[in-house]
């Protein structure tokens, strides 16, 4: 019995998901656990396995195809098995695509491949193919084809040019006359290939989720007037605090803290006195929230995310630290629901792991601030007639001043500070 394969849900925003990529083809063997096909959000990236074992029949989209959930994408079934009923109608009711409306009217493997092969060897040549062979003086037609389904592609175009082979002749053989031509023709040749070496490049199209990253941070600085402040602070407490957790006794079984995870325990404790930075601005409307849920900015093979972690004002330093570090993982590995992406209220980007000493960071909208952390720096200073050295760390905070002013901003910075340099005391409370 034919089995439908839907694009799942990752998260109740969800409404939609791109496939990135088929990991099976149609007519191919699939075994519970194997994977179907990779996709993703506008913020993570996943893969969709087998819940059967059969043989895949059918695939409704195509990669890069952007597919409501909840839709059937693929079924799998036995060879020659009718898979009509599962053929996807378009969303809300609406007629079938033309590409659909092939694959329902053959509802076989044998005609799909066919179709697929048929269209594949009517494209011939890739237009960036055709384009190279203009610019290189090469007849595309005499390169050896190494793209799907005998397709000529770009890096075929260039290694003819490399050969230096002009395309003269029958399928890029050379001819009597071209044996005889002038020797202008061959260094034209050499020079043609000499180009290719000094134009090769690879390209590749963008993720989705770095368009997303483009986009966000291009509206950002198009839409906003940010403004950002940089002071710092003697860590002096900070690191002796975190020196002590390392040092405390196995028995009494004490998270592990990082200095960032100090930061955010400090931010989410002062941000509650400045309900002005802990804010939406939506259109000529803002939007001040009762809990300070902090956007937390993770490096991840795919792109910069912001998982959020939710009221961190009621949390203790360790639930802190724990509730971070999840967030982390599960953002970098792809695991992480889409629902944890969204609802920050003031983001922090720290740097400082690599050495920056001050930057600009970029506001994550709608939100009105962002906070930077940068690195340790050792820093002189005169106490009582004696010139000391102690560590200072940087903060950088950008602002909207659209919806903040320069002195409710300092004030904050202040009293972050504050915090920060008695953060011992910051605990008792």
């Amino acid at each position: 019995m034919a089995t439908s394969v839907i694009m799942p849900r990752q998260g109740q925003s969800v409404e939609s998901c791109i496939i990135t990529e088929w990991k099976k083809k149609v007519g191919e063997e699939v075994h519970v656990g194997d994977t179907l096909f990779s996709y993703e959000t506008d913020k993570s990236t996943f893969e969709e396995q087998a819940k059967v074992d059969g043989t895949l029949l059918a695939v409704f989209y195509n990669a890069d195809d952007d597919v409501p959930v909840l839709l059937n994408v693929a079924v799998i079934g036995n060879p020659g098995e009718s898979f009509a009923e599962f053929a996807p109608n378009g969303t809300a009711g609406e007629p079938a695509t033309e590409k659909e409306t092939t694959v329902q009217s053959e509802p076989t493997v044998e005609n799909i491949q066919n179709i697929t092969s048929t269209a594949a060897r009517a494209e011939g040549v890739s237009p960036r193919a055709k384009n190279a062979a203009e610019k290189l003086g090469v007849d595309p037609a005499a390169a050896a084809p190494t793209g799907p389904h005998g397709r000529v592609i770009e890096r075929d175009v260039l290694a003819l040019a490399k050969e230096g082979r002009t395309g003269s002749g029958i399928g890029g053989r050379m001819t009597a006359a071209d044996e005889t031509a002038e020797p202008t023709k061959e260094i034209k040749t050499v020079a043609a290939a000499t180009a290719v070496d000094a134009l090769e490049y690879d390209e590749i199209k963008l993720p989705n989720l770095r368009r997303m990253i483009a986009k966000t941070m291009h509206d950002s600085l198009a839409e906003m007037a940010q403004l950002t402040h940089n002071t710092s602070f003697d860590a002096t407490k900070v690191l002796a605090f975190r020196e002590g957790l390392k040092n405390a006794p196995e028995s009494m079984d004490l998270p592990k803290v990082t200095i960032n995870d100090i930061i955010l325990f400090a931010v989410s404790r002062v941000l509650t006195k400045h309900e002005g930075l802990n804010a939406h601005m939506i259109g000529d409307k803002m939007r001040y929230f009762k809990h300070v849920n902090l956007g937390i900015a993770v490096d991840t093979p795919r792109g910069l995310l912001v998982p959020t972690l939710f009221a961190a004002e009621t949390k203790t330093l360790g639930q802190i630290a724990a509730g971070s570090k999840t967030l982390a993982k599960s953002a970098i590995d792809g695991s992480i629901n889409p629902d944890f992406l969204q609802g920050g209220t003031f983001t922090i980007s720290n740097l400082g792991l690599y050495g920056i000493e001050s930057f600009t960071p970029v506001i994550n909208p709608p939100q009105v601030a962002l906070l930077g952390v940068n690195n340790i720096t050792e820093r002189i200073r005169t106490i009582d007639g004696q010139i000391t050295a102690y560590p200072a760390m940087g903060l950088s905070l950008t602002y909207d001043h659209r919806a903040v002013d320069g002195a409710p901003a300092s004030r904050f910075l202040k009293d972050l500070v504050t915090a920060l340099e008695h953060f011992d005391l910051l605990l008792i409370g």
